[in-house]
């Protein structure tokens, strides 16, 4: 391909899932309205990883994303392979060639040829035992490896993906790997992107960050929520990317929501932590001096990102069993609801503790309670007062599924035994569950061999070691300093100044926060401080605060340590993931010159 054919070549990708249990409208409206090159899924969280590996120890033909191949495959294969569209998928979780067999068998018996490339080299778990005896700890907590894992597989990258549809892949199919690598690897392949040219993987992993979450680039988790149309009906995204590394993002005409810079914005921040230093495998992202801008219509341009050398180690997330857990409620209405159920709760701990120490077994490992209803969540800054209707939560965790079946059949006795108004929330006794403790740690890339299997042959993939480094001292200048006028100052809540988006970084919350002018982007950063956002979370937030200024979007990223008790599976809180905490943020008060609260309410 001549150079200048290669700049005016523009490839159109649509990103049809966000986790295992995405809309199955998603691929039919992107195939069938979205003009796509390339229909990309990402399916894999570490407890997805866990599920897979129960569901393949109990049928060794098991252990990937089945909805992959029996819902949006089969809704659209026939038009996929009408319309030369290529697919790629991380649906293949822990047994990526199971999944390949049953989309073959899914291709044949519709009559469909099909050539289907897995990635493979992501599993570690033969390599466990020799890790821990070298003493490989936790990357986050410094803890041992377990004697027994579940799971344990490394994040890969793009590389495969790219050289299996460079040897004629019409379907790629990997087991864990970031989840940008999906449309980074087409992009590759497309562009004759090199591992070198960290520039554009960088522009090309962000293009992949923003559609890897689905509906969260077309209006969804949308700070101004009410602006965004027809959610029944919602636009997946589509990115129209170039190879300079820009990209538009839109949607399939005739759709819901709205393509919109605020809401790609808050997707750009979402869950990256340090945005000078985004490690993946393939390269070290900065996405600090990123410019979005509207550019019509459900259409937002992005420009180029920066990038580094990725760093010479992969990062393995694996799982373990951690004992069980089980989680019930029940609904309190009347006079001092929340007490009742506060009570409630205490009482059912009391009881179930008694009987496991009367039958000689051993105590729960841990319990939780929590009151839906007043707000708890927010501690001290609740502003609900006397609500006379709530639901209670009561969590119990022990290394013996038999206690926990006693412990949750003793909730519904509340019904009868104790408060006045208490009732069942419907859906009969609650389940016990395993619980899935997840951790992680770095594995050199030369411990890893990678391949890709086509036609039946194994091809091995050179993956460059890498030399980047962890530590990033190349901070972004700070903003201008806000320079005070002296004048009187008026409380206003923050989300009249930014927008803001939550997720999780493991037991990290990450809160992204993007200012509605940028000429407020000053006044945001001296009002929130890592001391007052600590302060304001201290009921939740045990660890620091750290705080990242990214000029090109006018906007912050802050980083909450020990914030989520655990996080993921390990948080027995309701909120495991921190997706409520942008919001909670947003309703804190900030003083402002009156000059700017009257311009405030003037837009209002």
């Amino acid at each position: 391909m001549s150079e200048s054919r290669s700049k005016e070549k523009v490839v159109r990708i649509g990103g049809a899932s966000g986790f295992w249990g995405d809309s199955m409208v998603a691929a039919p409206q992107l195939v069938q309205r979205g003009d796509i090159d390339y229909l990309v899924f990402d399916y894999l969280a570490e407890t997805t990883m866990a599920i897979l590996a129960s569901a393949r120890a109990k049928k060794p033909e098991m252990g990937y994303a089945t909805d992959f191949v029996d819902i949006a495959m089969k809704s659209v294969l026939a038009e996929v392979s009408k319309r030369g569209i290529k697919v790629i998928s991380n649906a293949g979780g822990i047994n990526p060639q199971g999944c390949a067999n049953a989309l073959r068998a899914l291709a044949q018996a519709e009559g469909i040829e099909l050539r289907v490339a897995v990635v493979e080299g992501d599993d570690v778990t033969a390599q466990m035992p020799a890790l821990r005896d070298r003493g490989v700890t936790d990357m986050f907590t410094g803890e041992p490896l377990p004697e027994k894992v579940l799971s344990a597989n490394a994040y890969l990258g793009a590389l495969p993906i790219a050289a299996a549809l460079d040897a004629g892949a019409e379907v790629v199919i990997t087991g864990r790997c970031v989840d940008s690598a999906v449309t980074l690897g087409a992009l590759m392949h497309e562009f004759g992107w090199k591992p070198g040219d960290h520039d554009l993987l960088a522009s090309g992993s962000l293009a992949g960050h923003i559609i890897e979450c689905g509906c969260q680039a077309t209006g969804g988790l949308h700070t101004d929520w009410e602006d965004i149309p027809d959610w029944a009906h919602i636009g997946y995204p589509v990115v129209e990317c170039h190879a300079d590394g820009s990209f538009v993002v839109t949607k399939p005409p005739g759709t819901g929501g709205k393509v919109i810079r605020a809401g790609v914005a808050e997707q750009l921040l979402y869950e990256i932590g340090d945005p000078g230093a985004y490690f993946l495998p393939d390269v070290t992202c900065d996405f600090r001096e990123v410019v979005i801008e509207q550019q019509g219509v459900d259409r937002v341009r992005v420009s180029p990102a920066k990038g580094r050398a990725p760093l010479p180690t992969y990062k393995v997330s694996a799982t373990q069993l951690d004992g069980f857990r089980s989680a019930g409620s029940m609904v309190m209405v009347g006079i001092d609801a929340e007490k009742k159920a506060r009570r409630t709760a205490e009482a059912i701990i009391e009881r179930t503790s008694e009987i496991l120490r009367e039958s000689g077994q051993p105590p729960f490992t841990s319990t939780y309670i929590e009151v839906i209803g007043p707000e708890s969540l927010y501690g001290p800054h609740a502003r609900t007062r006397a609500v006379r209707e709530v639901m209670m939560r009561v969590v119990a965790n022990h290394p013996q599924k038999a206690a926990l079946a006693m412990f949750a059949r003793e909730i519904a006795p509340s019904g009868t035994s104790w408060a006045p108004g208490t009732t069942s929330p419907g859906g009969g006794r609650p389940a016990v569950s395993p619980l899935i403790k997840p951790f992680a740690f770095p594995l050199d890339k030369g411990a890893l061999p990678v391949s890709y299997v086509l036609d039946g042959e194994r091809h091995a993939v050179d993956v460059p070691k890498g030399s980047g480094v962890a530590a990033n001292d190349d901070r972004a200048p700070l903003p201008p300093a806000w320079a005070e006028s002296g004048e009187d100052q008026e409380e206003v809540r923050l989300i009249e100044l930014a927008w803001a988006r939550s997720g999780d970084k493991g037991n990290l919350s990450n809160i992204g926060l993007v200012a509605r002018r940028a000429e407020w982007l000053p006044l945001l950063w001296s009002r929130v401080t890592p001391e007052r956002v600590r302060a304001y979370f201290a009921h939740l937030v045990h660890g620091e605060v750290e705080r990242f200024y990214l000029p090109g979007t006018a906007s912050m990223n802050l980083l909450l340590h020990e914030a989520l008790d655990g996080g993921g599976p390990s948080s027995m809180r309701m909120d495991p993931l921190g997706k409520g905490m942008g919001q909670m943020l947003l309703d804190m008060t900030v003083p402002v010159p009156r000059r700017v609260a009257a311009e405030l309410r003037g837009m209002s």
